[in-house]
């Protein structure tokens, strides 16, 4: 089975795809606050997703990090909105150190094709 990788860097690929199944690189967002940031996380999983020939509804898992669990139900309030219903993934929310002290959020997710 091959194994493409698209939106190759030094350190990772944005996308890898193996059979079916996609796996996106962690996403972390710009903006004040999580609000913002899962808000433009979302949008870059749409636009990844669509690169690799799948879409929100085919996501199988997500693994989202927060910098402070306090922030929960603000990065719910965005991700509800996004989500389709009928479509949810398997997912788990824990609290992480990310990369840097701007991220609030980090999301990542494994689909299939």
């Amino acid at each position: 089975m091959t194994v493409r990788r698209i939106d190759v860097g030094p350190r990772m690929s944005q996308i890898v795809i193996h059979g079916n199944t996609v796996y996106l690189a962690g996403q972390t967002g710009e903006g004040e606050g999580v609000g913002a940031q899962t808000r433009d996380i979302l949008k870059s999983v749409d636009e990844l997703l669509a690169k690799a020939g799948t879409d929100k509804t085919k996501i199988l898992q997500a693994i989202i990090w927060l910098s402070d669990m306090a922030t929960f139900d603000e990065m719910n309030k965005e991700w509800e909105a996004w989500v389709p219903q009928g479509h949810t993934p398997a997912r788990a929310t824990g609290e992480a150190k990310l990369a840097a002290p701007k991220y609030k959020v980090e999301i990542i997710i494994t689909a299939a094709i």
